[in-house]
This record gives C-alpha cells, sequence and structure tokens, in this order.
C-alpha cells in the first residue's frame, strides 16, 4: 500500500470533544474535559484511552467507555513515573560513585583518557568529546576553581564525571576492557559485567522516557535490558516475563535497590498505588500472575 500524505485538520477542543463523544466515549463534564485537553493535550491523552478502544482502526470506543476513566489512568502514570525516577537518581548517583571509586583507584584520576582502557578506540574518542563539551559549558563553582588554580585540560574523573549524563557514563562503561576492575563494579550490583552494561543502557532509556513525560504504564520498551543467569541477589522466581514491559523494568530497580537502599519501599509505595487506582490493569504491564508471592516484590 503507497503511502500518504497527512491531511487531517487541526481541531479545536470543542470539535476535539464533540469527536470523541461520536466516536462512543462518554464525558460527563465537557468543561473539564476541555481544560484538561488544553492543559495536557488530545494528543498525549490518547495513549490512555487506546485501550479503551474496540475499533483501534476506526478509533471507535468500547461500550461504557469513559472519559475519566482514560484521565485516570494517566494520573496512575504521571505517579508511577515520579516513583522510577526517585529511584533512577539513587541508582545513577551510586553507579556514577561506584564507578569513579573503582577506576581512580585502579588506574588513577584521569583514567577515562587512558585509550588502552577502552575496546574502541574510535567511541573512545567520541566519549572524551562529550566530556570535553560537558565540562566546557559548565558553570559549577568547583569547576570554575580547577579551571583558575590547574594547567589539566580537563579536571580528575570525580570533578568531571560528576557532571556528565549518565549516558555518557553507560557508554564509557560498556566501552571499557572486560576485566576484572569492569567485573568488581559489576559485582558490588550482584551482575555480571555485561547484564549491568545492559541495564546501565536500559536505564538512560527509561530515564529519557519518564524526562519527556511519555507513557511508561504499558509502554513496549524499545530498549530492553538483558536477562540475569547467575543474578548473586534476590530475584525474579517466575524467569519467563518478558524484558520489556514495566514488570521487569521495576523488578530491574528493585534488585539494585538491594545493593543501594536494602530498606527501600518501593514495592510498598507500588501497592499503594494500585490501591489509589484499582482499575489499572497491571498484566497490561507484563505482571505475571501471583507477581506479589515473588520474594523480590515482597
Amino acid at each position: 500500500m503507497p503511502l500518504l500524505p497527512y491531511n487531517k485538520p487541526a481541531l479545536t477542543y470543542a470539535q476535539q470533544i464533540q469527536q470523541l463523544q461520536e466516536r462512543g466515549l462518554t464525558i460527563n463534564n465537557s468543561a473539564r474535559a476541555n481544560h484538561l485537553l488544553e492543559s495536557i493535550s488530545y494528543y498525549r491523552l490518547s495513549g490512555y484511552w487506546f485501550p479503551l478502544l474496540a475499533d483501534k482502526t476506526n478509533h471507535l470506543f468500547k461500550e461504557n467507555s469513559n472519559f475519566d476513566t482514560a484521565f485516570n489512568l494517566y494520573c496512575f502514570d504521571r505517579e508511577l513515573r515520579v516513583l522510577v525516577i526517585r529511584e533512577l537518581e539513587k541508582i545513577e548517583v551510586s553507579i556514577r560513585a561506584k564507578m569513579i571509586y573503582v577506576l581512580s583507584h585502579q588506574y588513577g584520576a584521569f583514567w577515562y583518557q587512558n585509550p588502552t582502557l577502552f575496546k574502541n578506540h574510535i567511541s573512545h574518542s567520541k566519549s572524551l568529546g562529550s566530556l570535553e563539551e560537558e565540562y566546557n559549558r559548565s558553570d559549577e563553582e568547583f569547576i570554575k576553581a580547577f579551571k583558575k588554580k590547574y594547567s589539566d585540560d580537563l579536571p580528575p574523573s570525580w570533578m568531571l564525571l560528576g557532571l556528565t549524563s549518565f549516558g555518557t557514563l553507560s557508554f564509557l562503561f560498556s566501552n571499557l576492557q572486560s576485566n576484572r576492575t569492569k567485573r568488581d563494579i559489576a559485582n558490588y550490583f550482584g551482575l555480571s559485567d555485561t547484564i549491568f552494561g545492559s541495564w546501565m543502557h536500559s536505564i538512560v532509556y527509561l530515564r529519557n522516557v519518564c524526562a519527556h513525560h511519555s507513557r511508561l504504564w504499558n509502554r513496549v520498551m524499545s530498549i530492553q535490558p538483558n536477562i540475569p543467569q547467575s543474578p548473586k541477589k534476590t530475584w525474579l522466581n517466575n524467569t519467563a516475563v518478558p524484558n520489556n514491559k514495566s514488570y521487569f523494568i521495576l523488578s530491574m530497580i528493585l534488585y539494585l535497590m538491594q545493593t543501594i537502599n536494602p530498606k527501600n519501599t518501593i514495592a510498598f509505595r507500588f501497592a499503594a498505588l494500585l490501591k489509589k487506582y484499582p482499575n489499572v490493569d497491571v498484566f497490561a504491564m507484563g505482571f505475571p500472575k501471583d507477581w506479589e508471592k515473588e520474594n523480590l516484590w515482597k
């Protein structure tokens, strides 16, 4: 079938409401719906009424579908992202600290500049370029002080890698030569270096999803974390679950937090979130039957 040019016109808020009603969506309060469409946008909300469609080609809703149901799902997803990003911050800080400590003690303060430590020299050069850009545009006081006092082109890793994005850090780790030092970093978190590198890459992706306020709850992840074969800490007994849904991602976070904050309350807070939004379909998030019985989730 040949591709068609997009020719749908932009609709007013009133027209958007009329279109939804004509397609079978019940809207109890048009003024409130108008406000939400104005504040959030039709297109962003459409991802949350998509599960309510009986005919997804012609955008026709199931019987008794309600605008409020879709908005409640949007609110659940927003709170889920807040929960996730809160834990990702702790994970990123911990990984950053461990990498800097282990590599600096093994190879010195400027290990990130040593090309022999990395597998691909072209990729290493790109990483250095990213680090230099972040250093040059930083307005941190400690960077200003370093530039005034020292002649080095770049500061030690414990300064510089505190500035860099987690994406650059993930790229650096993946490109490290496979050796005991790399394994020591991953082993601290109870994983092999290969699995750990994969999980770091997934965290970068997940962070971007949350940062851009994109739909998370039933998302099929474009970048999936690898499944650990010999995890050193409590992991899922049911290993047949898909690794491209929210359940696996949340389980990954729970696994890492066993090292970072063993007394975390993630499972408790997630259960409270489900109680607050009882209509959320956890199976659409990749949750299996009896997931609450998993030791990781207790």
